[in-house]
């Protein structure tokens, strides 16, 4: 008995899906020879016809991960009048989604290949973010889409992870008058710098619980009124320096401060900065 057997995978995308369930299901049979043949970017009914003339010659099934309907129907004749089975992968689970959302599917190839580059986009910005964060290496600030300054407590971080999770790369820096502000700064598109100040007595409370939960006295001299004041002072010396856009952060949400640099980024380089 021949225990051989062809799987032609067809695609109009690149086809890694269909060739991983292909060669999941034909490992459950264990053929004495097999072979998975993929065949990416079908567009027309010809590259469908030359596809099916090769698998006539041998035992084989078509499987195939199409979305377009005009060359669904094609390979569903196609497999009638050659008498090959052929196999939709995609059909019946966007028939289930279709049913549970109550809107159809889009049908254009490849989404998933850009779904996937958007997720490495976002993982990136995430790792950027990380690595060039309180002004740990000030590198970052020539490669960032977005950089943040402020005060210490001005919500710098949270805020930089929450704009990477929107694919941009960020950058912050930490303005303390003992420290010299790196030059990188001054050499940036101050469109792309956004400083951040908030009400000294909010600042004071913030403080105030940080070196709490350090297990420090709330009367030292990083949680005081009169220090804080004159940080606040510094960093808008150094904002109106640089140009740059200036948030009072006080009452805001990190989401509400997103949306206003969001705005801004698309404001001054349109909206494909979006990625």
């Amino acid at each position: 008995m021949d225990k051989s057997v062809a799987v032609y995978v067809l695609s109009d995308s690149i086809g890694e899906t269909g060739e991983q369930v292909a060669r999941a299901a034909v490992s459950q049979f264990n053929p004495d020879k097999y072979e998975v043949r993929r065949f990416p970017y079908i567009t027309d009914e010809d590259q469908i016809i030359e596809i099916f003339e090769e698998a006539k010659n041998e035992k084989s099934i078509i499987v195939y991960t199409i979305v377009i309907e005009r060359l669904k129907k094609f390979i569903v004749e196609m497999g009638e009048v050659y008498g090959i089975p052929v196999v939709d992968l995609m059909t019946p689970v966007l028939n289930a989604l279709e049913q549970v959302l109550d809107y159809e599917p889009k049908r254009e190839p490849g989404l998933i290949r850009r779904l996937d580059e958007k997720y490495f986009k976002k993982v990136e910005a995430v790792e950027f973010a990380v690595k060039y964060d309180d002004g740990k290496d000030t590198r970052g600030i020539k490669r960032a889409d977005i950089v943040l300054i402020g005060v210490s407590r001005t919500s710098k971080t949270p805020l930089s992870m929450y704009l990477a999770h929107k694919n941009f790369k960020v950058a912050n820096v930490p303005l303390v008058p003992e420290v010299p502000v790196p030059e990188e700064l001054f050499h940036k598109d101050s469109r792309r710098i956004f400083g951040l100040i908030a009400n000294p007595f909010k600042l004071n409370e913030i403080r105030q619980e940080r070196l709490k939960s350090l297990g420090l006295s709330n009367n030292a001299n990083y949680a005081s009124i009169e220090r804080i004041k004159l940080e606040l002072e510094y960093s808008k010396k150094i904002m109106e320096k640089l140009g740059c856009t200036v948030i009072d952060v006080s009452n805001k949400a990190v989401e509400e401060t997103a949306g206003i640099v969001i705005d801004y980024m698309k404001k001054n380089f349109g909206e494909e900065i979006m990625g």
